[in-house]
């Protein structure tokens, strides 16, 4: 017979749900004013607090930030890992396209935690150097770093359509190998990123509404004919044109 759960005694319970109570107030202000917004002035007034209560749970604003980020990039991982956990192993391109998809559909449905970790940085914060911001970040983009290395290993990577690495960005993908448990050569390295740059620059000019004037469907046929397009140049296995 498995022993009862614990129970968390009612003090932790309690400050559990006061920081939760912060970082939604943060999120809400931020969905008003931006990330930007996030002030403990604010937040305390929001929540009927003193400003000094607060530093009872987080140390500064920055560390309430950290959190935010935290959250933002395991709430990205989560969501594109579902929508890979229900693509049938081996089949690279439906792969791909699950995870753009989900990557958009995160950013579409979270403007302000997309912004948080994917748009122009805070004015006065820092991030921890290696702390869980960075660990957060790194799980979350390993999605597409981990396919790319899966249909290498399967044989179903071609060379990318640009082969030609400058010194500068093989140099880069030696520091980041000598940082990730995802080794991979200059070429792929750079092939990720071109891929990554081609997703992300379509998700945030459309999370940014400079896509507004195309309805949806125009919009998602463009998106997809944008993945069809990041994948060939990658060296990703594609998938058919979508039917008329």
């Amino acid at each position: 017979m498995s022993p009862t759960p614990r129970t968390a005694p009612r003090r932790e319970r309690a400050r559990a749900a006061t920081i939760d109570e912060i970082k939604q107030t943060a999120l809400a202000l931020m969905r008003e004013g931006g990330p930007a917004a996030v002030r403990f002035t604010d937040i305390a007034r929001e929540m009927d607090m003193t400003p000094p209560a607060l530093y009872r749970y987080f140390a500064d604003r920055d560390e309430l930030i950290s959190a935010l980020i935290t959250d933002a990039y395991e709430a990205l991982g989560t969501e594109v890992a579902k929508a890979r956990a229900e693509v049938p192993d081996g089949d690279i391109a439906a792969w791909f396209i699950a995870a753009a998809q989900a990557y958009r559909r995160w950013a579409h449905r979270e403007p302000q935690q997309f912004a948080l970790i994917l748009g122009l940085p805070l004015p006065d914060y820092a991030a921890p150097v290696d702390g869980s911001t960075s660990e957060a970040a790194g799980r979350a983009m390993a999605q597409l770093s981990t396919l790319f290395v899966e249909a290498l290993h399967s044989g179903q990577l071609r060379p990318p359509r640009l082969r030609d690495v400058h010194p500068a960005v093989e140099h880069c993908a030696t520091l980041k190998a000598a940082h990730t448990k995802v080794s991979v050569g200059p070429e792929l390295f750079q092939a990720m990123l071109h891929a990554w740059a081609s997703l992300h620059g379509f998700t945030s000019l459309e999370a940014n509404g400079h896509f507004e004037w195309m309805d949806p469907e125009a919009r998602d046929a463009l998106f997809l004919g944008q993945l069809r397009l990041a994948a060939e140049a990658a060296g990703l296995p594609t998938l058919p044109p979508a039917d008329h």
